[in-house]
């Protein structure tokens, strides 16, 4: 096989939790040689109350470390717009910047009548104004003049969700407009660039109740797991996801299509 070492430097963000996708994106970047910087927020994390270990993000750096590639870890809070940048240049400081993997998120539920001032510009910083700026700072990577090379790759997680989680919802519908508009403006210096919806995926969140139901709307017959996501994600961080660039993705095994 290739040696693929030394491929270059991506961010990942949202690498708080084993069981979180991010995780999965982060060792499958690893295995196919790309060194990392590891972007969490332990606070969030705390507050989210799902299932995680003491020191989580540190042991995903390891196992990355373990496949041979550097790997760095930052906690740092994307709803501080001075973050953005700051991880960019961290980014850089570990290789040549191939680009991100943006999962991070933020997300309570609340209702038309009960969301707050205060939650909703929280998820608007974190989730859309937080792209945006990774994004811009990302472009400083890219040529000046105009290519037709794969340069810069970005995949951003987004969700389906509206009701009943309406300053989540709203923001990644922000976030998938932002994504989509990259890939337009700066596709002809290098950049490729995608929204990826995953559908649920079981990270730990999901009763037995829900699970089931979630199952029984999935026509594959189970639910989805991190590595189905990080697979995808491989994908378009290699030399034969170069033509996709500018979509929002569907990777559920299904479930939207059977909505």
């Amino acid at each position: 096989m290739p040696d693929t070492r030394g491929r270059g430097a991506v961010l990942i963000t949202g690498v708080g939790r084993r069981r979180g996708i991010g995780a999965a994106i982060a060792t499958g970047l690893a295995a196919d040689g790309f060194d990392l910087l590891l972007n969490h927020w332990a606070p969030y994390d705390d507050r989210l109350g799902l299932e995680r270990g003491a020191d989580d993000t540190n042991e995903v750096a390891a196992e990355c470390r373990a496949l041979g590639v550097r790997t760095e870890v930052v906690s740092a809070d994307l709803g501080d717009p001075e973050v953005p940048e700051f991880l960019v240049a961290a980014t850089a400081a570990v290789g040549p910047v191939r680009g991100a993997v943006l999962s991070h998120c933020e997300s309570v539920d609340s209702h038309t009548l009960d969301t707050t001032i205060e939650s909703w510009d929280r998820h608007f910083a974190v989730n859309a104004r937080a792209t945006w700026l990774l994004i811009r700072a990302l472009a400083a990577h890219l040529p000046t003049a105009p290519t037709t090379e794969a340069v810069l790759r970005v995949v951003a997680l987004t969700s389906d969700h509206t009701a009943f989680n309406l300053p989540y919802g709203a923001s990644k519908g922000a976030l998938d407009r932002t994504v989509l508009a990259a890939a337009i403006e700066l596709g002809g210096r290098g950049l490729r660039a995608n929204v990826l919806n995953p559908g649920p995926i079981d990270t730990g969140w999901m009763t037995p109740e829900l699970a089931r139901e979630l199952t029984a709307l999935t026509p594959v017959g189970r639910l989805g797991v991190p590595s189905d996501i990080a697979h995808l994600v491989r994908f378009l961080f290699s030399d034969a996801g170069d033509w996709i660039t500018g979509q929002l993705l569907h990777s559920n095994g299904g479930f939207h299509a059977a909505g």
